[in-house]
C-alpha cells in the first residue's frame, strides 16, 4: 500500500546552498500555476531537544532508538491526491541527515557508533518509498546570512558536507538531479520545475 498519493520532491544538500529559499519559492511557482502543493517546514529547528544541545550546550546526547533515527524527516507530508497534481517539496531527507551524523560523530564513542547504521538502514528502507526526486542543491552561499545560530555550529563543513550528502542522496537509490551551480533564485525554481515536468510527476 502506497504511503502517500502524490508527488514528493526532495531540495537537498550542504548548509547554506540555498534550499529552503528554492523550497519556497518553487512552492509559490507551482501555486501561480494552479498545482496544488504543500511545503513542509523543517522540524529539526523546532525542537527543544536540538536547541538545548546544539546552542546551549546544555544536557547529554542520547542517541534515538533506531526507528526514529531521522525524526526531523521521517513524516512524509500531507498530500492531496495525484490527480489534483499535487506535488510536495522539503528540505532535507533522511540521506542529509546520515551525512552529516557520519561527519560528526564518533564511530569509535560507544554511545554514538550505531546512531549512523540504523539511520543508513532507515535511510535504505524508506527513503525510495517517499521520494519522486531528490534535487540536489551544490551552491556554496555565505553561512552566516540571516544570523542562523545553528549554521554557526558547522561553518567548516560546509565542504565535506557537500560531498557527504551528494554521495549520501546517491546510495537512496531515489531518482537523483543535480541542480547547476551558479543560478539565480528564478533560474534555479525554472530549471527545477521543468525537472519535474520533464519526467510526468504532475501528470499535467
Amino acid at each position: 500500500m502506497p504511503i502517500r498519493d502524490c508527488a514528493v520532491i526532495a531540495i537537498d544538500g550542504t548548509q547554506a546552498a540555498g534550499k529552503t529559499t528554492l523550497v519556497h519559492a518553487l512552492t509559490a511557482h507551482f501555486r501561480e500555476h494552479s498545482v496544488n502543493v504543500a511545503c513542509t517546514g523543517e522540524p529539526a529547528r523546532e525542537s527543544p531537544y536540538l536547541e538545548t544541545i546544539v546552542l546551549h550546550g546544555t544536557g547529554t546526547f542520547d542517541p534515538p532508538p533506531p526507528h526514529s533515527a531521522s525524526s526531523p524527516s521521517s513524516s512524509p507530508p500531507p498530500c492531496a491526491p495525484r490527480a489534483t497534481s499535487a506535488s510536495s517539496s522539503l528540505s532535507k531527507t533522511p540521506a542529509n541527515v546520515l551525512a552529516l551524523a557520519r561527519l560528526v560523530l564518533d564511530s569509535t564513542d560507544p554511545s554514538t557508533a550505531d546512531t549512523p547504521a540504523a539511520m543508513k538502514d532507515l535511510r535504505r528502507a524508506w527513503m525510495p518509498a517517499a521520494y519522486d526526486l531528490v534535487v540536489c542543491c551544490r551552491d556554496h552561499f555565505g553561512q552566516r546570512a540571516g544570523g542562523d545560530r545553528f549554521r554557526d555550529k558547522v561553518l567548516g563543513l560546509q565542504d565535506d558536507a557537500d560531498h557527504a550528502v551528494y554521495q549520501a542522496c546517491q546510495e537512496s537509490h531515489v531518482p537523483l538531479t543535480e541542480l547547476p551551480t551558479g543560478l539565480g533564485t528564478a533560474e534555479r525554481v525554472r530549471w527545477t520545475a521543468d525537472q519535474v515536468n520533464h519526467r510526468g510527476l504532475l501528470d499535467n
